[in-house]
């Protein structure tokens, strides 16, 4: 079975819990704070893996959590970081979000590591809540929860060559013929379901050859299996457009041609830009020879074309030596050039400060009340004055007042409701 596209959910760890406690020990009757800090969850990281040649992996499984962070212990030891995450993916895989459909990272060498999600930070120990006024805190932060991302998962098949054309034309033969690839064969359409990669050897020189399988016209909207397969082509440098010169099926030769090439600009532009050689196969059946001087008389000399039997073998020596030359005159393969899309952290200290005129109160919402509720112990007079602190420091008072809050008014954060007290 091969899987090409598959959608995943991805959850780092999160953060330990921070410790809340004391010293204790024979003769200290009174020991100061000393709760350690929580560890940091897991983070998740995609790893390019040149054994795999399919998503098939991610087509039963498709969520994916990394270790939470431990507890901090007492006598201020660090709890114990989350286990990271490695998921292994064949080269040629390119890793969306799911939501904006940008790139994450273009998994294209082997063991090539790319961090795509961090995990939550440890919370922090009653130890580091103490001041000058405060001398033993009975409170402590717990750890940063993360949030559960969905991804795309795309292989692009990695290939210095595509051969494309309509199903039966003897794409998978030629590449049976000059490769190293056993691929499927038999007369009718679709007896590939899969790309089948070859490498092509001739002499000290060599390239990695692609039978595209399942183009016909309409692929590009979604017609036959050409629509799922036609991603394998982008990273091509060159195409290899193999055509029934025979018409046994009684197909036009010529038109055949355009149609495949309509799919392509269908598809995409760029692609249909692509440096492109024409093979004209199964040239030995009858009608071939006057339907090969029709198409070459049609091409005019716009294309470089190829007379083949790929049944007998015939043809197909000079056709690697120029797709060969070709090759050293092209840029070197490289991954998809894009803008690195990120799942950057929030920042803690956002805000902003509405009035519900239906509930007469106003509300303080943003990330600022995730902090607040991973640092407040309501029922502990010091944690709730180290909120009204924080909630200065970071400006929500100043903010409040300008907005209108005076004496007696009620502000919500999150599950806290209180008095505002200028």
């Amino acid at each position: 079975m091969f899987v090409d596209k598959e959608r995943i959910s991805l959850k780092s760890g999160d953060g330990g819990n921070g410790m809340t406690s004391f010293l204790r020990f024979k003769g200290v009757a009174n020991g100061g704070p000393d709760g350690g800090d929580g560890g940091r969850g897991g983070h998740i990281y995609f790893v390019g893996d040149r054994h795999k040649t399919t998503l098939i992996d991610f087509h039963f499984k498709h969520k994916y959590v990394a270790e939470n962070g431990g507890k901090g212990d007492t006598n201020k030891r660090h709890g114990k970081d989350g286990e990271d995450l490695y998921i292994s993916v064949p080269l040629g895989t390119v890793v969306k979000d799911a939501e904006t459909e940008k790139i994450i990272c273009d998994i294209y060498y082997d063991g090539q590591t790319h961090l795509v999600l961090e995990g939550g930070n440890g919370g922090k120990g009653n130890v580091h809540f103490c001041t000058s006024r405060r001398h033993a805190p009975h409170f402590s932060q717990t750890g940063e929860k993360t949030e559960l991302r969905r991804v795309i998962l795309e292989l692009k098949t990695i290939a210095d060559v595509g051969l494309i054309g309509f199903p039966n034309v003897g794409k998978s033969t030629i590449l049976s013929k000059v490769s190293n690839a056993k691929p499927k064969i038999a007369n009718y359409h679709f007896t590939t379901i899969s790309p089948n990669l070859g490498i092509v050897g001739y002499f000290d020189d060599s390239f990695v050859c692609a039978d595209i399988p399942g183009l016909i016209e309409g692929a590009s909207e979604g017609a036959g299996l050409g629509i799922e397969f036609l991603r394998h082509i982008e990273r091509t440098r060159l195409l290899v457009h193999v055509v029934d010169v025979s018409g046994a099926e009684g197909r036009d030769p010529y038109e055949d041609y355009k149609k495949i090439n309509a799919e392509l600009k269908g598809y995409s532009k760029e692609l249909a830009k692509r440096p492109q050689l024409i093979v004209l196969n199964k040239s030995d059946m009858y009608g071939a020879e006057e339907n090969i001087k029709i198409f070459k008389k049609k091409i005019n000399g716009r294309k470089k074309i190829f007379v083949a039997s790929a049944i007998k073998g015939e043809g197909l020596d000079d056709l690697i030596k120029t797709i060969l030359e070709m090759l050293k005159e092209m840029p070197a393969p490289a991954p998809i050039e894009h803008e690195e899309f990120k799942y950057e952290k929030v920042d803690v200290r956002k805000f902003e400060v509405v009035f519900d005129e239906e509930d007469g109160v106003y509300v303080v919402d943003g990330p600022i009340v995730k902090l607040l509720e991973r640092n407040v112990v309501l029922n502990d007079m010091d944690s709730l004055a180290y909120m009204q602190k924080t909630l200065k420091d970071y400006g929500v008072i100043a903010e409040l007042r300008r907005k209108g809050c005076k004496d007696g008014d009620t502000v919500v954060i999150g599950e806290i409701e209180f008095t505002f007290m200028d």
